[in-house]
């Protein structure tokens, strides 16, 4: 039973059109072939598709540059073709289409050698043709191996990266290596006008910070034109060869490629080369904007999953002032406990991640408040033994009352145990040293600071100065606190007074801060 087979152009002068028989195509220079492609690259006499009882076929001719089925280059023999096949004649690329087939399945591209990678993308938006124009030209690059570890890192870095901060220094490094750039930019559109706003900076071989890491023209008609541009001399542009921008960075080639997604343009790279390195060409293009194409999505995610964040964290601050407006001795509390946890966090050198679950932490640390009664949270007297016992639950209160919500899986510690001692005489569990959960000992030192600092009904010690406070983190180091942690509190000691000073600014805090 014979079947029709379709040649669909996808790359170059071809792209769009469409070759069709039921029997035999031939491919090459020649003009009495069935398809002619007037292509140096390609043979004149090239390549050979026929049909066989078993389904189509091809073979190469002894072409010069050879004939590739998924990026692998054809021997001696034939090879069987399957729907949605790339076959490519030199530089000319079709994908095969069998009408009368049953449906495949998507099948991934094939690599030979480390030569070339082939794969089909229909060019339905500008965004896609990236991926087209780099990955289907087999002579255009001589790094043809980083380039796939550039694509593979970045999306690699999609998924295991959480912070927007380090993804973005991820791409962008992976960008300026791979193409060998001085220096690179990210640069991302923020707020109703959508300015552009630099996010991140990157220095390649040779590469340095000047006073301009970009060149603002260049990224605002990349970004308002919606197109990624290559300005391989930057001495033939009349608008940026004067530009101070582009004198100061020493920059004699710059790429520009458009970060964006089928919703929205999100900004751009910005990759320079200077004047002793040679100049970017089409090729390099190419791959810059393939990698866009590729992280763009990734980057909004990271943009959407930020924006959440802050709207939660918002919230938990809301949840936690109208928590205070019970006890108004305490006002602000959570607030300065936040603040100084995470300083302590900064300075030994926390991830993101984990000082993120210290601001959302700290305002929800005293939650478990929510169900201690108001004659024992607002008592003005010193609390008897069994109110005090009352008012320790509040961290296993605070434990069950997130339990529910699987998102605060990660906070959970930080509720119940801020409590604890080092020496193991703390509450609610007894549990000693490194057992200790780390970010609840990190809120257990500021924790303890501004109560020592601040009027609390139920303590009847004096209010302390912050220098007294500071002798006690110091006395209390290796019996109530981690050494560790109370060595980096008084570390940053300056910026916890500025905190004070600010929290007693604000006319609502009762912070003991001598002026």
């Amino acid at each position: 039973m014979q079947s029709v087979i379709r040649l669909k152009g996808i790359s170059g002068e071809v792209k769009g059109k469409q070759w069709e028989s039921a029997n035999v195509l031939r491919a090459g220079r020649l003009g009495t072939l069935e398809i002619v492609l007037d292509d140096s690259s390609v043979s004149r006499r090239h390549a050979e598709l026929r049909q066989a009882d078993s389904g189509w076929w091809v073979r190469d001719l002894e072409s010069t540059n050879g004939t590739y089925v998924n990026g692998v280059r054809l021997g001696p023999g034939e090879r069987q073709l399957h729907p949605r096949d790339i076959v490519q004649f030199g530089k000319v690329a079709m994908m095969v289409e069998l009408p009368d087939a049953p449906p495949a399945e998507p099948r991934p591209a094939a690599l030979a050698n480390g030569e070339q990678i082939i794969v089909e993308a229909e060019a339905s938006s500008s965004w896609q043709e990236g991926f087209e124009r780099l990955l289907l030209d087999r002579n255009h690059s001589p790094r043809p191996g980083n380039e796939l570890m550039a694509l593979l890192r970045a999306g690699h870095h999609l998924v295991s990266i959480e912070s927007e901060e380090e993804l973005l220094a991820s791409i962008l490094n992976d960008a300026v290596n791979v193409l060998d750039a001085q220096r690179g930019a990210i640069v991302l559109a923020e707020g109703p006008n959508n300015e552009l706003k630099l996010k991140s900076l990157a220095n390649g071989r040779g590469g340095n910070s000047s006073r301009f890491n970009f060149s603002k023209a260049l990224a605002k008609r990349c970004f308002h034109q919606g197109q990624s541009i290559l300005c391989s001399s930057v001495e033939d542009d009349e608008e940026l060869s004067g530009a101070v921008s582009i004198a100061d960075g020493a920059m004699a080639s710059v790429l520009c490629v458009l970060l964006r997604t089928p919703r929205k343009p999100l900004g751009v790279i910005h990759l320079d080369r200077s004047y002793w390195q040679k100049a970017f060409t089409e090729d390099d293009l190419h791959l810059a904007d393939a990698l866009a194409a590729h992280v763009s999505a990734g980057i909004e995610c990271a943009q959407l999953l930020r924006r959440q964040r802050e709207l939660f964290v918002q919230t938990i601050s809301a949840l936690a002032s109208a928590i205070e407006t019970r006890d108004p001795y305490t006002g602000g509390h959570t607030a300065r406990v936040t603040a100084y946890s995470v300083l302590v966090g900064e300075e030994l050198g926390l991830s993101v991640k984990e000082l993120d679950q210290l601001r959302t932490g700290g305002p929800l640390h005293d939650i478990g408040k929510i169900g201690i009664d108001d004659a024992i949270l607002r008592k003005p007297d010193k609390l008897t033994e069994e109110e005090f016992e009352i008012m320790k639950s509040h961290t296993t209160l605070g434990d069950d009352i997130l339990k529910a919500i699987p998102e605060m899986k990660e906070i959970r510690p930080i509720v119940r145990s801020h409590h604890e001692r080092w020496d193991g005489n703390g509450y609610p569990d007894g549990t000693a040293g490194e057992e200790i959960p780390l970010l609840a000992r990190v809120v257990a030192v500021a924790d303890s600071f501004d109560a020592m600092t601040t009027k609390r009904p139920y303590n009847t010690n004096a209010v302390k100065t912050p220098e007294e406070a500071f002798a006690e983190v110091q006395r209390c180091a290796g019996s109530q606190f981690d050494p560790r942690c109370a060595r980096a509190f008084v570390t940053v000691r300056e910026k916890v007074i500025e905190a004070m000073r600010m929290s007693k600014a604000t006319g609502t805090f009762y912070v003991n801060v001598e002026e």
